[in-house]
């Protein structure tokens, strides 16, 4: 957005954080960034505001500004058909119109009386696979006959605490148990690689990719990944995965009984079905998920099923050129 010339006001890293503590602490920040964001919607009253994502915050800020006039799109919906389905209300009477990125998702809104567009999901545009798995190798001196598992432990502080420990546990309790396997972490681009080395030493089959998550995780023979939206490229990508979530006991507590679905993993709500295992909180630990690897690695025929299903829910999240369409709507709204 930047660089098609979009003043920020605000960067999205400065309030990038999760979990109910998290959240308290750094509230006096969120309520400068609120007041900041209203105040140029005030002095500027543009002719539409489009909120993208970030329920928590952006719905308070649809509230304020839609009681101070302004007319309100809402790019990319809030899960709240999976969890705190309450926000239906303030989403009938703040937003004029949801723009959604899951097929499921329209008539989800449309059942509940809200204007809404399906678009298509973005990430059938992001995701770019340009190299197999020889080059990928070659390219990073790794052993292209051994099996390759990449660990994805998300992209945010707190994912790196609690989920990266568990996997690291599972690497050397596999490396213990076989020497075949090679393991790579596609490092998120919130992160440098010295932040992660403390949890990484003395692992020499492990390496850190910068830069390259799509070709590290098609090259993989499996995925460890943290849930959220790196599943979702992981499925279109079409490797088979393992969905691994771990926070706080706090927050845990606080939010697990506010998720109404069977499934916290993109690729097993949109199939309808487990059809990727999910290791969450207390499961998530290293001997569990060394297990659920080396018996995913050792079944051929169970990868090769994964594979299919995923390509299933390829097809089921739709065509690409979903900001394309979301822009002309916005224009025509306008």
């Amino acid at each position: 957005m930047r660089s098609r010339g979009v003043e920020t006001l605000v960067d999205a890293r400065e309030v990038a954080i999760m979990g109910a503590l998290e959240v308290a602490r750094a509230l006096p920040k969120f309520l400068r960034v609120f007041r900041r964001l209203r105040e140029a919607a005030r002095k500027r009253k543009p002719d539409l505001v489009v909120l993208i994502d970030w329920p928590e915050f952006n719905l308070r800020l649809a509230k304020r500004l839609s009681r101070d006039g302004h007319r309100i799109v809402y790019y990319i919906s809030p899960q709240i058909w999976a969890w705190r389905g309450y926000r239906i209300n303030t989403i009938k009477r703040y937003i004029e119109k949801m723009l959604v990125i899951l097929p499921f998702e329209e008539e989800y809104y449309r059942k509940n009386g809200v204007k809404v567009d399906y678009v298509g999901h973005p990430l059938l545009d992001s995701v770019r696979v340009t190299t197999n798995k020889n080059q990928f190798c070659a390219r990073y001196g790794i052993d292209k006959e051994k099996p390759l598992v990449a660990l994805l432990p998300g992209s945010r502080h707190s994912e790196i605490k609690y989920i990266l420990p568990a996997m690291m546990d599972a690497v050397r309790i596999l490396n213990q148990n076989r020497r075949d396997v090679e393991f790579i972490i596609p490092l998120a681009s919130t992160f440098n690689k010295s932040e992660i080395e403390a949890h990484i030493a003395g692992l020499h089959n492990l390496s850190v990719i910068e830069n390259d998550t799509c070709n590290a995780v098609a090259s993989a023979d499996l995925a460890v990944v943290a849930s959220g939206t790196a599943t979702l490229e992981t499925a279109i990508i079409g490797t088979p995965l393992i969905v691994a979530y771990r926070a706080s006991q706090l927050n845990w507590r606080i939010f697990r009984p506010l998720i109404n679905v069977e499934f916290v993993g993109m690729p097993n709500l949109i199939a309808g079905k487990e059809i990727v295992p999910e290791l969450l909180q207390d499961d998530l630990n290293g001997p569990g998920l060394a297990a659920e690897i080396t018996g995913l690695l050792d079944d051929k025929e169970r990868l090769a099923r994964m594979r299919s299903e995923l390509s299933v829910v390829r097809e089921r999240i739709g065509e690409s050129r979903a900001s394309d369409r979301a822009a002309q709507i916005i224009c025509e709204m306008l």
